[in-house]
Formats: structure tokens, C-alpha cells, sequence
């Protein structure tokens, strides 16, 4: 398995520059991840399709679909792409690397569990100061246009909410000067974690299910469907962070009503 992926990277950096790989490349691979996880959500919506497993029982227009797709595809080319070419140099400096060898897997697990924890610290303070009645007015409604998100949501957002958010994802990373391969697999499961939060649905074999402290769908839906003074769960990833400032008491206590609702149906 091992030297199957060492020939393959070995392709890679034979057939493309570094530059390439790093911009291009993860732009591309980004943008692959992101509508294949996407996009089932709306299928699901529109068909019907698990509708059990729904969270909220609204579901979106196709209109109101189509806009998110129309917008997310210009956010991406217009702001994200520009953003990968132009920190290249910095992520260079800082360490950035693409040769061979790859990097041991303990040191890519021990990586990426840092920079869950980071962002998710990072991404919880600028989420919550989001929240605040300027910054919610001018900026981050944009991103709760969608009371009842669905996977793409996760990406439809402000320009000035799409790089202030966005450093928190690449933070860790930067301080880090990991292997470009490490970079890429940090960004497929940060892009499979946001998607997976605002799917707007919550299955048996849902993360959250299984991972101790993780948010998933339910936990960050219920943000996006209280009024923005009141929702709380601002945390990307885990659950400790609003438990821990108190940001989480309205969801608590909706999810102890449900379950006393649920023993005496």
C-alpha cells in the first residue's frame, strides 16, 4: 500500500510543479469533495429520499438550491482559488513540501487531530463574533439565509466570512509546514466534517453517533434554526467548547424536552 501511493505522489511531482499541485491541485480536489458530499443532500431532499432521518421537516425550493450552487461556484473561483494562489509563498515559507518520502502516518494522524482541536478553538471565537448585531447584519446572515441547511450551505457564505472563517482552517497548517499530502487529506476530512454538519440529517451511522464530543448535523442545526441572538453552537467540530462557555444551554435544554417527548410517546 505503501509504495503503491509512493509511486503515485512520485507521479505527481514528476508531471507537475509544486505550484501547480499546491494551488490547482488542491483547488480541484477541494472542489471534487465538496459537491460529490454535497450534493446527495439535495437529491435527498427533493426525492424524499430518508426523509425519516430528516432533522427539520421544511425542505428548501429547488430555486433556493440552485441559487447556493450558482453562488458557491463564483465564491470559489473568485475568492477561493485567489486565495490558494496567492498563499502559496507563505505556505512555502512556513514549510510547505511535496517531495518524497511522505511522512510517517503517526506523524499525519498526530497533525490532523491538532489541527481539528486548533480550528475548532479558532473557528468557535470568530464564529461567536460573528454573532454580534454588525457583523450579523452586514455578514455572516448571508450564511443563515439557509434556516434549513442541506450540505452546500457549508460553503455559502460572505467573501469577508469566507477568509476571516477560513484562517481558521488553515492555521494549523501554517504553523505546522506539513507535507502537501498531509494538507490535502486535513482538507478532504474538514471538507467531509462542514458538509456532514449542515446535511440536515441525522442517520444511525452518522458520525455523531460514534465519536465522543463531535457536533455532526443535529448539534449545529440546531443553530442555524434559532433566531441568531439565541442559537449558541458555535463550535465547527466538537461539542466541548460551548459546554464549557455556556453557548450550548438553549440546545440542551431542547434535547432534554425531546427526549422526555420521546419516553412518554
Amino acid at each position: 500500500m505503501a509504495s503503491l501511493l509512493d509511486s503515485c505522489w512520485l507521479y505527481l511531482i514528476t508531471h507537475f510543479s509544486e505550484f501547480q499541485l499546491a494551488t490547482v491541485g488542491t483547488f480541484l480536489i477541494h472542489e471534487s469533495i465538496f459537491f460529490l458530499s454535497g450534493l446527495p443532500s439535495i437529491y435527498f431532499e427533493r426525492s424524499g429520499l430518508f426523509s425519516k432521518y430528516k432533522i427539520q421537516k421544511k425542505s428548501n425550493t429547488s430555486e433556493v438550491q440552485e441559487k447556493c450552487i450558482v453562488r458557491l461556484v463564483l465564491y470559489h473561483v473568485c475568492v477561493n482559488l485567489p486565495v490558494m494562489l496567492v498563499s502559496y509563498p507563505t505556505f512555502r515559507f512556513m514549510g510547505l513540501r511535496s517531495s518524497l518520502p511522505l511522512p510517517h502516518w503517526s506523524v499525519i494522524i498526530s497533525q490532523i487531530i491538532f489541527y481539528f482541536i486548533l480550528e475548532d478553538f479558532v473557528f468557535y471565537w470568530g464564529h461567536r463574533i460573528l454573532h454580534t448585531k454588525w457583523l450579523y447584519k452586514h455578514v455572516h446572515s448571508i450564511h443563515h439565509e439557509y434556516a434549513t441547511p442541506f450540505g452546500l450551505t457549508s460553503e455559502y457564505a460572505h467573501p469577508a466570512e469566507i477568509l476571516f472563517l477560513g484562517f481558521a482552517t488553515v492555521v494549523g497548517p501554517a504553523l505546522t509546514g506539513p507535507h502537501l499530502f498531509t494538507l490535502w487529506l486535513w482538507m478532504i476530512l474538514r471538507v467531509l466534517e462542514t458538509v456532514e454538519a449542515h446535511s440536515g440529517y441525522h442517520f444511525p451511522w452518522s458520525p455523531s453517533n460514534f465519536l465522543p464530543l463531535y457536533g455532526g448535523a443535529v448539534f449545529h442545526d440546531y443553530h442555524h434554526r434559532v433566531l441568531y441572538t439565541k442559537s449558541g453552537n458555535y463550535a465547527s467540530t466538537f461539542v466541548y467548547m460551548d459546554w464549557l462557555f455556556g453557548t450550548d444551554k438553549g440546545y440542551r435544554k431542547l434535547k432534554a424536552v425531546e427526549e422526555v417527548e420521546e419516553k412518554n410517546y
